[in-house]
């Protein structure tokens, strides 16, 4: 299999993978979060494929971070609320950053071997969009394991609610 076919596959998998996960997430974000992420990934395969079948892709300026964010402003009433993830949906956060570092890494291996200059502008793109996914996933990792200290850390607080550089 060319580099191709194997992003082609990898693709595949993470889409699976990222419904079935959203399916059993109880945490309205996490489901949100994974549903976000495989469409991320169906335009992932989307450009594969167009690439693959010889035509100019024209991949639309997406950002996963900002998709993300909207789902978290949905939501912010919701988050608030401490909601305790089972092992379970923890474990398919595990497995997902896993996934993403694996893709990151096969991605830029596959834009230094790039036989065109389209498949490595491809890969390279894919590397920055898999690496946003990784911070989504690690970050809504820690929040769903570790709610009070994330809140802490990502809203930049101390415990008198003040900040030393605001």
């Amino acid at each position: 299999m060319n580099a191709l076919e194997i992003a082609r596959k990898m693709e595949t998998d993470a889409i699976k993978f990222y419904k079935e996960a959203a399916g059993k997430a109880r945490h309205p974000a996490g489901k949100k979060m994974f549903l976000s992420i495989a469409e991320d990934e169906k335009r992932h395969l989307q450009m594969i494929e167009e690439l693959i079948k010889g035509m100019d892709i024209k991949p639309e300026d997406v950002s996963p971070m900002k998709r993300i964010k909207t789902v978290f402003e949905e939501l912010k009433d919701q988050m608030l609320q401490r909601v305790e993830a089972t092992d379970d949906e923890l474990e398919a956060f595990r497995i997902a950053k896993d996934m993403e570092n694996e893709g990151i890494e096969f991605y830029k291996k596959a834009a230094s071997e790039a036989k065109t200059d389209k498949e490595r502008k491809l890969f390279e793109r894919l590397v920055k969009e898999e690496e946003q996914h990784y911070a989504v996933f690690a970050n809504t990792y820690f929040f769903l394991s570790n709610t009070g200290n994330w809140f802490m850390w990502e809203e930049h607080s101390i415990v008198d609610g003040g900040t030393p550089w605001a």
